[in-house]
């Protein structure tokens, strides 16, 4: 069977997995008439079989078919196959010894599968209809012919191979239906700590739009005091003070400013792909003219053709955070790796400090919290969040001969704002 060409919803998952389990029991009940027909073990209404086989396989192509449709799967559409499936096992059952038949347990498996896919109404009005269906059957099916031998040999055989059907037709529905629970709770988990991430990123943004709200004011004022302060005193050592004082106010005023240049230009940038040697050299250029004072090397570990990558302006952002608590750690000797494989990149920045200390590994990356004496703590977290956008992921590992290992890791095709 094809599989489905569209993402599939649970239920509509679970109607595939019946579609894929009514091929493999109909190849075993054709098989099994088949046989019996062929070594002549029990005169059977052959006719009638073949015509509910054939309904059973023409229910079987048109929900294959109907999988692939782009309708929505409802649970009462799922409950009436399961009710088909229940007739059509009675009709097979009736026009060949009805409730002596030992593949009656198979009444069991449509069962199964509603108590573990279906409310608990609809389970009972299954099990309603299934006892109802073996109710007739006591009293009313085509009977066999009585042989002795063959037929205890039959029924021994026939109970077997029912109950090896069912148990495997369980234990597959049961393990995928278990699988897919542990998937979508692993999505949850992730959707949570996504959602998590999200808002602590808002009240980040949010405090620093104030900030810089807030600061153009007093830059404003500060800016106008020095200019009067220089003119009202001529003293050429307190001049030259004003004026780095001054400098400083400036400096400042123009960060806001490039701050929401930035802002609105990465949000009508088109990112270019480039290949990553190139973007990581420019990005460890950039940082060394920030920290003139640290000193690194550089080593390219990956073999082949190098991958291309399209980095948005805050990944490259998120590199020099790393770069610069590397450095805070120890500015001498850093060592900075690049690899890569057929899916991933990777970016390993060592350093020679103190290390992650265990006591506080899992707390590191959080927003606000810091080893350092100075900062807010949001370095670690604003680069995490960056990388993760990318599809990608930052960790932190004490290295056993002493200091840290930061790696990064990006897929190939990391372009931010991924959304699977």
């Amino acid at each position: 069977m094809l599989a489905p060409s569209m993402p599939l919803s649970a239920t509509r998952q679970n109607l595939w997995r019946l579609t894929f389990i009514r091929f493999l029991v109909l190849a075993a009940q054709a098989g099994s008439v088949g046989f019996a027909y062929l070594t002549h073990l029990l005169p059977l209404p052959w006719l009638q079989l073949s015509a509910t086989l054939a309904v059973s396989l023409l229910l079987c192509t048109v929900t294959a078919l109907r999988v692939r449709a782009s309708l929505p799967v409802t649970e009462q559409e799922y409950a009436l196959q399961l009710t088909c499936d229940l007739l059509l096992h009675s009709a097979l059952l009736y026009y060949s010894g009805g409730s002596t038949n030992p593949f009656v347990s198979y009444y069991l498996v449509p069962l199964t599968i509603a108590a573990v896919t279906l409310p608990w109404l609809y389970s009972v009005i299954l099990s309603g209809i299934a006892l109802a269906c073996y109710s007739v059957l006591l009293v009313r099916f085509y009977p066999l012919p009585t042989l002795p031998i063959a037929r205890e040999n039959l029924q021994n055989y026939g109970m077997w191979l029912s109950f090896a059907l069912a148990a495997g037709v369980i234990t597959f529905f049961a393990a995928k239906m278990a699988e897919e629970l542990r998937r979508q709770e692993q999505m949850r988990a992730q959707r949570r700590e996504e959602g998590l991430r999200d808002q602590q990123l808002l009240a980040v943004a949010t405090e620093a739009a104030g900030a810089a709200h807030e600061l153009g004011t007093p830059l404003a004022t500060m800016s106008v005091l020095l200019k009067e302060m220089r003119q009202d005193h001529p003293d050429p050592a307190l001049q030259e003070d004003l004026a780095v004082l001054q400098d400083q106010v400036k400096l400042c005023k123009e960060t806001l400013q490039q701050l929401v240049r930035a802002a609105e230009a990465n949000r009508r940038m088109a990112v270019m792909e480039q290949p990553v040697t190139a973007w990581l050299d420019e990005a460890l250029n950039r940082w060394h003219l920030m920290r003139p004072e640290a000193t690194y090397r550089f080593q390219r570990l990956g073999q082949g053709e190098v991958p291309e990558l399209a980095p948005p302006p805050d990944l490259t952002q998120a590199l020099l955070n790393l770069l610069n608590n590397a450095a805070d750690a120890c500015a001498e000797g850093l060592e900075v790796h690049l690899d890569w494989n057929a899916e991933d990149i990777f970016i390993v920045i060592r350093d020679h400090g103190p290390g992650v200390p265990l006591a506080i590994a899992e707390q590191i990356g959080k927003p606000f919290f810091t080893t350092k004496g100075k900062g807010f703590g949001l370095g670690l977290f604003l680069s995490k969040a960056s990388v993760t956008r990318a599809g990608g992921s930052v960790k932190l590992y004490s290295h056993e001969q002493g200091g840290t290992l930061t790696e990064l890791r990006l897929p190939r095709d990391a372009r931010g704002d991924r959304h699977e």
